[in-house]
C-alpha cells in the first residue's frame, strides 16, 4: 500500500474509502477481507449520518434558540428553589464569592463548548479578534433568561438591585450550563 503524501489535516472521507479499498485488495485471508468490508460499511454509515466532518463553526438563530431552551430546561428548577434567594443574599454580602461564582459559570460554559469534546466547536470571527462569539451569546442568553423569568415570576422585584442581581446570578449559573449543553448537543443533521 502506497503512503499518501497529503498531510492528515487535508485528508478527506474519499481518501479513507480509497485506503480501505486498497487494503481490501491486498489482504489475503477471507476473514480479513470481511473485516475491511465491515469497516467500509461503518465509514459509509458514519459519513452519511452527519457524524464525520461535522464541525460547529457558526452561531445561528437556531443555536440561540437551542441555548434558550437549554437554559430554561436546566434552570427552571433553580428558579423556583427558595435556597437561590439565600445564596444570592450571601453573594451580595461577599462580592469575592460572586466573582468566583461568575468565573466558574464562564469556565463551565467554555469547558462544555470547547474542552469537554462533546462536539468539535471552532472559533470563527471572534469579537475584537479575541472573544469567541458562542460563549458570549450563551452566557448573555442565560443571564437575560434568568433575569426575565425571575422578574416575571416575582422572584426578584429589583427593590434591592444588588441583592436581586446576585440572586439572578445564582440561577444564571445553572442556565448557562443548560444553555451551552442545549446549544451543542442537538447538532445532529
Amino acid at each position: 500500500m502506497a503512503e499518501s503524501t497529503e498531510p492528515p489535516d487535508e485528508a478527506t472521507i474519499d481518501d479513507l474509502y480509497e485506503q480501505l479499498e486498497t487494503l481490501e485488495e491486498t489482504v489475503d485471508a477471507a476473514d480479513e477481507r470481511t473485516e475491511v468490508r465491515r469497516m467500509r460499511r461503518l465509514v459509509h454509515r458514519l459519513s452519511h449520518n452527519g457524524m464525520v466532518d461535522k464541525v460547529i463553526t457558526q452561531f445561528s438563530r437556531e443555536d440561540k434558540a437551542e441555548a434558550f431552551v437549554g437554559s430554561v430546561v436546566i434552570g427552571l428548577p433553580m428558579l423556583v428553589e427558595d435556597g437561590v434567594m439565600d445564596i444570592g443574599r450571601f453573594l451580595a454580602a461577599h462580592p469575592p464569592a460572586l466573582v468566583a461564582t461568575l468565573a466558574i459559570a464562564v469556565a463551565l460554559v467554555v469547558g462544555i463548548l470547547y474542552v469537554a469534546d462533546f462536539r468539535e466547536v471552532q472559533i470563527h470571527n471572534p469579537y475584537f479578534g479575541v472573544v469567541p462569539r458562542r460563549p458570549v451569546w450563551v452566557l448573555g442568553i442565560a443571564f437575560a433568561t434568568a433575569a426575565m423569568l425571575m422578574t416575571l415570576w416575582g422572584r426578584v422585584t429589583w427593590e434591592e438591585p444588588w441583592v436581586n442581581l446576585c440572586q439572578v446570578s445564582v440561577v444564571f449559573v445553572a442556565m448557562a450550563i443548560g444553555g451551552s449543553l442545549g446549544d451543542i448537543l442537538p447538532e445532529e443533521t
